[in-house]
C-alpha cells in the first residue's frame, strides 16, 4: 500500500511539474515574435536547468534506487529548459548573451563535476549523499526565489504580480513531492519540497489577505507624491517580470519559478 501511495504522489508530482516547466511557453513565444528578450532575465532558466540536471542524475538507479519518477520529470525538464536557454541566447543583446554564456558555462561545469566525482570517487551511499546534497541545495535556492514576490505583495498590498493559480501550483507541487519523499524516507526529496510546500502555503495566505487588491491603486498611499507612487509601481513591475520568468520550474520536486502565465517545480 505504501508503494502504491508513493507511486501516486510521484505521478501527480510529475504532472504538476510538467505544467510548471511548460508555463514559460507564452513568454518565449512573445520573445520570438518580438525578436527581443526585452527586460526579462535569463538567469532563472540557467539555474532551473542546473537544478533539473542534478535532480535527474540523483534519481538514476545507480545513484538513488527507486526514484525513477524523479529522473523522468527532471530529464524532461532539462530538455525543456535547454530549449529556453537557447532561445534566450538567440534573441538576447550581445552583452546579455555573453553573461548568459558565462553562466551556462558555470552550469555545465558544476554538473560535470558532480557527475565525475560521483562516478569516479564515490560508491554506494556516499554517492547518493553527495548527489543528493547537490540537488537539495539548488532545489532550496529555487524554491526561495518567490520570496522577492512575497515581499513585493506585502509592500504594495497588492496581488497583481502573484497570480492565485501559480501560488496554488507551487503549493501542490511541493506537497506532492514532499509526501513522495516522506513515504520513501528520502530527506533529499522531502526537505527541499517541504520548504517549497511551506512557501507555497505562505503565498496562498498572502493572496487571501490582499486578494481584493489587484492593481497599481493598491500601492501604499500617503507616503509621498503621486509621481513617487507611479515610480514604485513601475519598479514593482520590472521586479515581477524577472521573478515570474524564473519560477517556471520549479524544482521538480524542487524547484519551482514564476512566469507570466504560470509557474514550474522539481526534486
Amino acid at each position: 500500500m505504501e508503494h502504491i501511495a508513493r507511486f501516486f504522489f510521484g505521478v501527480s508530482g510529475n504532472v504538476i511539474s510538467l505544467f510548471f516547466l511548460l508555463s514559460p511557453v507564452v513568454t518565449f513565444w512573445r520573445i520570438i515574435k518580438r525578436k527581443s528578450t526585452e527586460d526579462f532575465s535569463g538567469v532563472p532558466y540557467n539555474m532551473t536547468l542546473l537544478n533539473c540536471l542534478l535532480s535527474a542524475w540523483y534519481g538514476l538507479p545507480f545513484v538513488s534506487p527507486n526514484n525513477i519518477l524523479v529522473t523522468t520529470i527532471n530529464g524532461t525538464g532539462s530538455a525543456i529548459e535547454a530549449i529556453y536557454v537557447v532561445i534566450f541566447l538567440i534573441y538576447a543583446e550581445r552583452k546579455s548573451r555573453l553573461r548568459m554564456l558565462g553562466l551556462l558555462g558555470v552550469v555545465v561545469t558544476i554538473f560535470t563535476t558532480v557527475v565525475l566525482v560521483s562516478l569516479l570517487a564515490l560508491h554506494g551511499n556516499g554517492r547518493k549523499v553527495f548527489c543528493g546534497l547537490a540537488a537539495t541545495i539548488f532545489s532550496i535556492c529555487m524554491y526561495a526565489s518567490p520570496l522577492s514576490i512575497m515581499k513585493l505583495v506585502i509592500k504594495t498590498k497588492s496581488v497583481e504580480f502573484m497570480p492565485f493559480l501559480l501560488s496554488l501550483a507551487v503549493f501542490l507541487c511541493g506537497t506532492s513531492w514532499f509526501i513522495y519523499g516522506l513515504l520513501g524516507m528520502d530527506p533529499f526529496i522531502y526537505i527541499p519540497n517541504g520548504c517549497g510546500s511551506f512557501l507555497g502555503l505562505v503565498q496562498l495566505i498572502l493572496y487571501f489577505i490582499y486578494r481584493k487588491n489587484k492593481g497599481p491603486a493598491a500601492a501604499p498611499a500617503g507616503k509621498g507624491d503621486p509621481a513617487t507612487a507611479v515610480d514604485e509601481v513601475e519598479d514593482a513591475k520590472k521586479t515581477a517580470a524577472t521573478v515570474e520568468m524564473g519560477e517556471a520550474k520549479v524544482n521538480v520536486p524542487d524547484t519551482t519559478a514564476v512566469d507570466e502565465s504560470a509557474v514550474a517545480a522539481q526534486v
